[in-house]
């Protein structure tokens, strides 16, 4: 790769037009990045504990919150040494490291979102198979498949986008390494390869996005015909707070990447990534200790064992 360029190294801009407020950002990002990472291994922990909350649900769940406190752990540590340090660059292979791990995440994600519709939807629409249809066999295969996939996407844009030439400026007006910033920093006429990207997200974003319409549309089906409410309540219940993830994540990825690099201002561009890529990933496990009664009364049968 070095090669092909001759810049060495890349300046992270960050939130420099802003160092008034450095400190209360650093105090801010830093609470968030805490809460996140804290949260989502309570999680974790909660349904390591609880034998009753060892099914494919929470399967899928364990590997969302592990995924989330790694998606966060890509840039916010390295966001929050800038907000204090003078000293704003990360070198070319660095950068290059940062995509790489975030599109991972990032993808992998999108897979297994995937995969926890298609779970709720054998609750759902096959009840009465659904222990034979998501044995550990399977779970394990839909849990490895995303993490897979996941690398692959993340191989093919990371390759894609640091072998073409950076010879001018080496300032990225972001606060880590984003494609969008980075496709400005190429020094030659890159419509095409902008394109390329934005078809290649669109069915990244869109293959997964399709299974999931598919199990809510089957999902939604078959609830309907479910006479009593409390019924109705129940299967829907358990599908909310996945939902709620599945409508924040989608939307904010199918804003940042299905879509021309020029549609937004800079400022704008990191306001939008700061909800995907921060924000996001703290509210998950408050969606789903607040929405799903399991994990509620599993975290209070935990605190009871632990205060006693």
């Amino acid at each position: 790769m070095r090669n092909k360029t001759s810049v060495t190294e890349f300046v992270i801009l960050g939130f420099s037009n802003h160092p008034d407020v450095n400190i209360t950002l650093f105090v801010a990002f830093l609470c968030v990045y805490i809460i996140t990472v804290l949260g989502n291994i309570l999680i974790i922990v909660v349904i390591n504990v609880d034998r009753a909350l060892h099914s494919p649900m929470y399967f899928f769940l364990q590997n969302l919150s592990f995924l989330e406190i790694c998606y966060t752990s890509v840039t916010l540590p390295k966001m929050l040494a800038n907000l204090l340090s003078e000293d704003k660059t990360i070198s070319f292979v660095g950068c290059a490291v940062q995509m790489y791990f975030f599109l991972f995440f990032g993808g992998t994600e999108c897979f297994l979102l995937a995969s926890m519709a298609y779970d709720r939807y054998s609750a759902i629409c096959n009840p009465l198979r659904y222990t034979s249809i998501m044995n550990k066999r399977v779970c394990l295969q839909l849990s490895g498949g995303s993490w897979i996939c996941g690398t692959l996407v993340a191989l093919e844009h990371t390759v894609f986008v640091f072998t073409l030439p950076f010879c001018g400026s080496n300032v990225i007006n972001h606060f880590f390494c984003e494609i969008q910033p980075l496709l400005k920093l190429v020094c030659k006429d890159t419509y095409w390869n902008e394109i390329q990207i934005i078809v290649g997200a669109a069915i990244i974003l869109m293959l997964p996005l399709m299974l999931i319409l598919v199990s809510y549309i089957c999902i939604i089906s078959t609830v309907l015909k479910i006479r009593s409410t409390e019924g109705r309540h129940r299967a829907f219940s358990t599908c909310s707070s996945h939902l709620i993830v599945v409508t924040l994540f989608y939307g904010m990825a199918l804003i940042m990447y299905v879509r021309p690099k020029s549609s937004f201002s800079p400022d704008v561009n990191k306001l939008l990534s700061l909800f995907y890529s921060v924000v996001t990933p703290v509210l998950n496990p408050i969606i789903y200790s607040l929405r799903n009664k399991e994990v509620k009364d599993a975290l209070k049968k935990t605190g009871m064992k632990l205060f006693s």
